[in-house]
């Protein structure tokens, strides 16, 4: 595999709401146009952000200006913020747009989303908008009612279509913020037929009933002949460790999931590519080794990720002054790639990087 283009999709501007660009994502749709979303903020976690979206006629090449058309809407008289806008297209020119929701009010001194001293999670939701246009208009939002078990729900993953029309959504569960009972983190699926509309009950896809393992960040993807495979980040909560990729493969929808496989990577997956004759590109971040983005192929979603095939797509340079303070740091200043196949056979893949006072978004075309 190699790199035959490259680019940033919008720079950032220090010292605004526009100084953090991170979470983008990206959509190719029927027509062969693009259209790129992605978190921007004073930070990578504020009450100011807000999801940007930009469209690409030439491949990624170029792109439009940014726009803001998801805005910060509240929910049920709650003043919140969207965090991320992952877009599914369901048919030409329809569009689903599934969205995290933060609550900004509940908790207003919290230092981040989480309670670093019970691993709760403030308030979020999951909601849903809808375009007919392909993108140009949107529906209000509307909320997606998670049962009480799956507390705080984190979207780590667009909506995905199956051959037959369902649509699989994956959630994240997390604890309410002051809880303060053990977590038994656990990652699961909702599936829809009737076009995002309603959904069933949860499927577990990762979960570790002993609490030792999480399997955060799942991405997924379908394969042409109907299977999903699906990429954990995965921790092991006793050695304070991350561990190598694992990878479930569903044959039924997403009903149930074979055990997990480590794919022989470390450490952070991204959302896969997946071309029309089965092969799946994966990217994914490696932050405590030598700190880059680098992405491999495999032939199949069960397939072996060949070395062979491996490329490098971004390496971060720390700071040079108090390298152990700087690189705690500097580890999250990049990352979150996700992977889109084009029409002409390529693979476009687009990640954030930079520093803490500034990220961009950055493209990748890959050709598999």
């Amino acid at each position: 595999m190699r790199i035959v283009d490259s680019g940033v999709l919008s720079r950032s501007t220090p010292g605004t709401d526009r100084a953090n660009l991170t979470f983008p994502s990206v959509l190719s749709k029927t027509d062969g146009t693009l259209i790129a979303t992605w978190h921007s903020g004073t930070t990578k976690d504020c009450a100011d952000e807000v999801v940007e979206l930009s469209r690409s006629s030439d491949l990624g090449k170029t792109w439009s200006a940014p726009e803001r058309p998801f805005g910060s809407p509240t929910l049920h008289g709650v003043r919140g913020t969207v965090k991320i806008v992952y877009l599914t297209e369901l048919a030409p020119g329809r569009i689903i747009a599934a969205s995290m929701w933060i609550d900004r009010e509940t908790y207003p001194d919290a230092p981040g989303l989480f309670n670093p001293e019970t691993e709760g999670c403030v308030p979020m939701s999951i909601l849903l908008a809808d375009s007919a246009d392909g993108g140009k208009t949107w529906t209000a939002w509307r909320e997606v009612p998670m049962p009480e078990e799956i507390g705080p729900a984190s979207l780590t993953n667009p909506i995905m279509q199956l051959p037959d029309g369902a649509l699989v959504m994956t959630i994240e569960t997390n604890k309410h913020y002051l809880d303060t009972s053990k977590w038994y983190q656990r990652v699961v699926a909702f599936h829809s037929t009737d076009g995002g509309r309603t959904w069933g009950e949860p499927v577990n896809i990762g979960f570790d009933p002993t609490g030792l393992i999480y399997n955060w960040d799942l991405r997924s993807a379908v394969a042409p002949d109907g299977r999903i495979g699906a990429f954990a980040w995965t921790y092991n909560t006793e050695t304070e460790s991350y561990l190598n990729i694992h990878r479930r493969v569903s044959s039924d929808g997403g009903r149930t999931w074979s055990a997990p496989e480590d794919i022989g990577v470390t450490d952070q997956a991204a959302h896969p590519a997946v071309l029309p004759d089965g092969r799946i590109v994966l990217p994914w971040v490696d932050r405590f080794h030598d700190q880059s983005i680098k992405a491999r192929v495999a032939p199949s979603i069960d397939g072996t990720f060949d070395p062979e095939t491996e490329v490098t797509l971004y390496t971060h340079e720390a700071p040079k002054e108090d390298p152990k303070g700087a690189l705690g740091f500097s580890v999250w200043s990049f990352g979150l790639p996700y992977a889109e196949a084009l029409p002409d056979g390529t693979v476009l893949v687009v990640y954030y990087a930079g520093t803490e006072t500034a990220m961009d978004v950055h493209w990748n075309r890959l050709a598999p």
